[in-house]
């Protein structure tokens, strides 16, 4: 019965040694795979990292760690350098991924703004993978940078064709299809970029744009006049949608467009110089000469020598203060040809004046009259010009042919410029008598032909 006993107590402690061992045993592989199995943090990899690399700062090991945390994320100025060197270790160290250390280095490099670095790291790439998504479409963005458009559609296509559905690679195709002003090709992109992101304001300008450029004008004007209130593209659809109001002989809404921009508070100093120089001449087709001065004074004081802003300001400037003037350069071709046989039936105060013909050509006005004084009668050829700058001698002289042909006694060239040198000695000695501005104010000035023009 002892022995029973003995033997039981003994066999029980044995079993409960065993399922001890057992347990022991069980637990501490749980707790080695749990430690094996726990990843380092960023911050525990870089500490590591950047111990071994002061021992050896060629450690292969350490700087790949180091570049791949800086990398995933997104810290591409720390992981621009260690890239840069893991790129000259690969002769020695012929373990390092060369293609994937090129295209880090390239990403980094553009992601940094160094675009001659990206370009030649991302054409090492591609030299060994040309199939590479990520190298062709970053290799497109850094010729975008260096705005080499043409080679930038090669490459987008190329990135196209690997992945066709990345909305990204989509609109980088488009933009550079535009940018290269291949506009009818560049609309099936930007329309395809807007359908995947309607909230994409530049692309929507651009597809405008592009379509205007394509000759589908209407359809751009209603997206334009659709972004004229927005914060950073307005001030541009304003411009445009004033743009093609002029075209579309609208003065009074590209006016709108053009005033709606300038209230803007984001517009650029260039695109509030073009609107205000477009507005100046909308302001000028309409006759309202002194709103038009006070946006051209406006140009003048951001940007001195703008364009032909002087010139205009001086012609203007003049017109604004004389009625007359504006009169004779400023009014339709009807109203201008009135203003002429008025100037011909008032010229001799004295006279008996019988208008016999009026021509209108492109550049000049002809009225041919016949002239009954007490004591003479001649046959007068008068020929008005609306420029202001000086005729020279080609033109009186083609005068003179035309009245020796129809056998006119004297003629009258009347110009609101002057006449150069040559014109006015070629007309010594004959039948032509040269009226500049200084003498056509004069005798507007005694017709008032304002109140019968405009």
């Amino acid at each position: 019965m002892t022995l029973s006993i003995l033997i039981a107590i003994i066999a029980a402690a044995s079993l409960f040694i065993i399922l001890t061992l057992i347990t022991s045993k069980a637990n501490g592989n749980n707790d080695k795979g749990k430690k094996k199995g726990k990843p380092k943090n960023n911050s525990a990899i870089i500490k590591e990292a950047t111990k071994k690399l002061t021992h050896d700062p060629n450690n292969i090991q350490a700087l790949t760690a180091l570049g791949e945390v800086y990398y995933s994320t997104k810290n591409y100025e720390k992981a621009m350098p260690i890239y840069q060197r893991l790129m000259g270790l690969q002769k020695v160290h012929p373990t390092i991924d060369e293609k994937q250390t090129s295209l880090r280095y390239g990403i980094c490099c553009f992601n940094e703004s160094q675009f001659d670095n990206a370009l030649k790291a991302l054409a090492t790439s591609l030299r060994d993978d040309p199939q590479n998504f990520d190298a062709n479409n970053y290799m497109g963005k850094v010729l975008m940078q260096k705005q080499e458009y043409e080679k930038a559609i090669m490459v987008f296509k190329r990135a196209s064709k690997l992945n066709p559905e990345k909305t990204e690679v989509i609109q980088n195709l488009a933009y550079a299809l535009y940018f290269a002003k291949k506009y009818r090709e560049s609309l099936v992109y930007l329309k395809r970029t807007v359908e995947l992101n309607p909230e994409n304001k530049e692309a929507l300008f651009y597809f405008a744009s592009a379509m205007n450029e394509a000759g589908y004008n209407d359809k751009a004007l209603k997206i334009f006049l659709h972004l004229r209130l927005n914060p950073v593209f307005g001030a541009k659809a304003c411009l445009a949608a004033g743009t093609i109001h002029d075209k579309q002989n609208a003065p009074d809404k590209a006016i709108q467009d053009y005033e709606i921009a300038l209230k803007l508070e984001n517009i650029d100093q260039e695109t509030k110089l073009t609107i205000y120089y477009r507005l100046a001449h909308t302001l000028i087709s309409q006759k309202n000469i002194g709103r038009a001065l006070g946006y051209l004074k406006q140009i003048q004081n951001i940007a001195p020598g703008y364009r032909d802003v002087q010139v205009l300001i001086n012609r203007y400037q003049e017109l604004n203060q004389n009625s007359n003037l504006q009169a004779y350069l400023m009014s339709g071709t009807s109203d201008f040809v009135a203003l002429c046989r008025k100037f011909v039936s008032g010229y001799y105060p004295d006279a008996f004046i019988k208008i016999e013909d009026i021509s209108v050509a492109a550049e000049c006005v002809e009225v041919l009259c016949e002239v009954q004084a007490s004591k003479w009668t001649d046959t007068e050829l008068f020929r008005f010009y609306r420029s202001t700058g000086a005729i020279g001698e080609l033109y009186v002289r083609d005068l003179h042919s035309k009245i020796r042909d129809i056998k006119c006694d004297k003629a009258f060239c009347v110009t609101a410029g002057s006449f150069t040198e040559e014109a006015k000695k070629y007309v010594e000695g004959r039948p032509i008598d040269l009226i500049e501005k200084t003498k056509l104010i004069q005798v507007l000035k005694k017709l008032d032909v304002t109140t019968h023009i405009f």
